[in-house]
């Protein structure tokens, strides 16, 4: 059997068709259209049926591809990195962030990268979608609470927190007696649920309430940052986006709001060994956070 014929088969099995193929992989269609063909031929079945809008596999391209796919990533992975060098990182890395983390911190982490693999072609993409790194042609994607997935792999690199912030002349108010929830003109994500209620130590043995009052909602949190910079009212919001302004006095700091940290993971397909590129951006990132735990500045 034609393992490159194979190998394409893949490609374009995994992707979905030949021309999401054929971007990812900066190949022709009409290439990788007459080497699936070619595949048919020498093994006498229909691997795919081709529709004019789309494209499936049959039962045997199924079976042929969940039973060879994985096999040969790890064989295309181990070639490189014989050919390549296992020590010397080169080609092109593609990672996927979500769009807060990827503006706060990658820019940063990027160009230090860059600085020092000058052999890999780096590629950041901002995206809050969940992504599906084999489908979506990434080798690396960031999440934040991600939930459990047998497909992916990978490891925790960083803890935030959830802080309520406030333009600096906003008074912050104190805890009630009767434990009432303190009403206050926030700024709130667009998915925020009604009736939501914030709750923050005191320093004094009891949580404090707040309910959010909303004067504005927004679909994202870089715009919730800069609506409460402008001074529209108090919102809740990661620490990784809000430590310069508190550190500059641009936004008052009112308190961490009770509950567990987020994680954020770096995480890729379970079917492709870690190549030295990965490893080597997985390196810069978590020496950029060597305590997991992000802290404000001093």
């Amino acid at each position: 059997m034609d393992l490159q014929a194979l190998s394409d088969f893949n490609l374009v099995a995994a992707h979905g068709g030949f021309g999401r193929a054929s971007r990812v992989s900066g190949r022709s269609k009409a290439t990788l259209s007459r080497r699936v063909a070619e595949l048919e031929q020498n093994l006498g079945v229909r691997l795919i049926e081709r529709g004019s809008q789309s494209l499936r596999l049959t039962d045997e391209g199924r079976a042929l591809h969940e039973r060879t796919y994985g096999p040969l990533s790890e064989i295309a992975e181990a070639r490189e990195a014989v050919v390549l060098g296992a020590s010397t990182p080169r080609g092109r890395l593609r990672v996927s962030a979500p769009v807060v983390f990827a503006h706060v911190a990658l820019p940063r982490i990027g160009a230090r990268f860059a600085l020092a693999y000058p052999e890999v072609q780096l590629e950041i993409v901002a995206d809050d979608r969940k992504i599906d790194p084999v489908e979506d042609g990434y080798d690396l994607v960031i999440r934040i609470d991600p939930s459990p997935d047998d497909r992916l792999v990978g490891r925790r690199f960083l803890n935030d927190e959830r802080l309520i912030v406030a333009p600096p002349d906003m008074p912050r108010p104190l805890p009630k007696t009767d434990n009432e929830a303190c009403v206050v003109k926030a700024v709130l994500l667009d998915a925020t649920p009604p009736g939501v209620v914030w709750r923050m130590g005191s320093g004094a043995g009891m949580d404090i309430a707040l309910k959010p009052e909303p004067v504005i909602r927004l679909s994202s949190l870089l715009m919730v940052r800069d609506t409460v910079l402008a001074g529209a009212g108090a919102a809740l919001l990661p620490k990784l986006l809000v430590a310069d302004d508190i550190e500059a006095g641009r936004l008052a700091y009112w308190g961490t709001h009770t509950g567990p940290s987020v994680e954020i993971w770096a995480l890729q397909s379970s079917r492709r060994l870690v190549g030295a590129k990965v490893r080597a951006f997985l390196d810069v990132v978590e020496k950029a956070f060597p305590e997991k735990i992000f802290v404000l500045p001093i």
